[in-house]
């Protein structure tokens, strides 16, 4: 099983796809995933599982690659089946998961913008820009760039978990570009779709920051780097300067709007 620790989680997968299955038990998403540069190893070492547990998906993984082989499966005691303890971030990390709130906030509002979707009047026009608004510049400009201008810069960013982080971005900003151009062109068809898409990167991208990419950034954070990026994060908000009040008015006069239709 050594050698295959050191092969792409991708390959494994094509070659044994019942090992893609396997790993979604695990709640680790390697086969929609669309970079897949990462090896098994790095998996390992950036989903930190207990000894047991991992012990029990290598087991599974080696009778799925070897199943002549009739691998003992551990058997789980007790204690190993209780619930993971809820994660516990470092204060600068804490920062981007409570930024993540409001945007998911946003994002569960999407399917309703999209459903009412009005490009006719200026109301309808309103909703459709603030709602942009908010992705530009609070999503991207002042959450996003403390990640990528910040926090990565602590790390090898061109290693396969950055990269991923990355390429979500980037479709994010090409989401936007699109909508942008739908405004315009007043294409509703367009914009509807880039706003569902948009919604549902941003869901899938946030999990596996809050739950894989932030717990695994602390465990390699020194306790001078922490307060070091608190003070960074501190300044780039200043630097910003962002009305987040005024997202937050905009959101919950869409909620009240949801309410008011239910």
């Amino acid at each position: 099983m050594e050698s295959f620790k050191n092969k792409g989680i991708k390959e494994i997968i094509a070659d044994f796809p019942e090992i893609g299955n396997i790993l979604e038990e695990y709640d680790i998403g390697c086969g929609p995933c669309t970079v897949g540069i990462c090896q098994l190893k790095d998996i390992l070492d950036i989903h930190a599982m207990e000894p047991d547990k991992e012990q029990e998906l290598m087991a599974r993984i080696e009778a799925a690659i070897y199943p002549e082989r009739g691998i003992q499966i551990p058997v789980k005691t007790a204690q190993a089946s209780i619930a993971e303890d809820q994660l516990l971030y470092s204060p600068p990390m804490q920062r981007l998961v409570d930024e993540h709130v409001l945007i998911k906030r946003w994002l569960a509002l999407i399917p309703f913008v999209v459903e009412t979707l009005d490009l006719t009047t200026a109301e309808g026009m309103q909703i459709v820009r603030d709602g942009v608004d908010l992705i530009r510049f609070y999503a991207d400009r002042f959450h996003h760039e403390k990640e990528e201008g910040i926090l990565f810069k602590y790390f090898d960013d061109t290693t396969e978990i950055f990269q991923v982080i990355y390429e979500d971005h980037r479709q994010a900003r090409n989401h936007v570009k699109e909508m942008l151009t739908a405004i315009e062109t007043e294409d509703k068809s367009s914009l509807a779709h880039h706003f569902t898409g948009y919604g549902s990167l941003l869901a899938e991208h946030i999990k596996k920051e809050d739950e894989i990419l932030f717990p695994w950034l602390d465990r390699k954070l020194t306790a001078d780097q922490v307060q070091e990026l608190t003070y960074k994060f501190d300044l780039a908000d200043m630097q910003i300067g962002i009305d987040i009040e005024k997202y937050r008015l905009f959101l919950e006069q869409l909620e009240e709007q949801v309410r008011e239709r239910t």
